[in-house]
């Protein structure tokens, strides 16, 4: 199926937009921060929440 110059476009501003966070995991991933299976609930949540802010603080750079 072809896309449309508008939707190619719109392809290109998501992948880039979603490039950072996909390597912020992939690093978690690597680092195994989140495979943890003794992790607090709480702490976990607080770890994401802080993740949260400093990717959108990344995408907004």
């Amino acid at each position: 199926m072809q896309l449309t110059p508008g939707q190619k476009d719109a392809n290109r501003v998501l992948a880039v937009g979603r490039a950072p966070v996909e390597h912020g995991f992939a690093h978690l991933k690597n680092w195994r921060t989140l495979t943890k299976p003794r992790t607090d609930p709480a702490h976990a949540t607080r770890l994401l929440r802080a993740l949260l802010v400093l990717t959108n603080l990344e995408v907004n750079r």
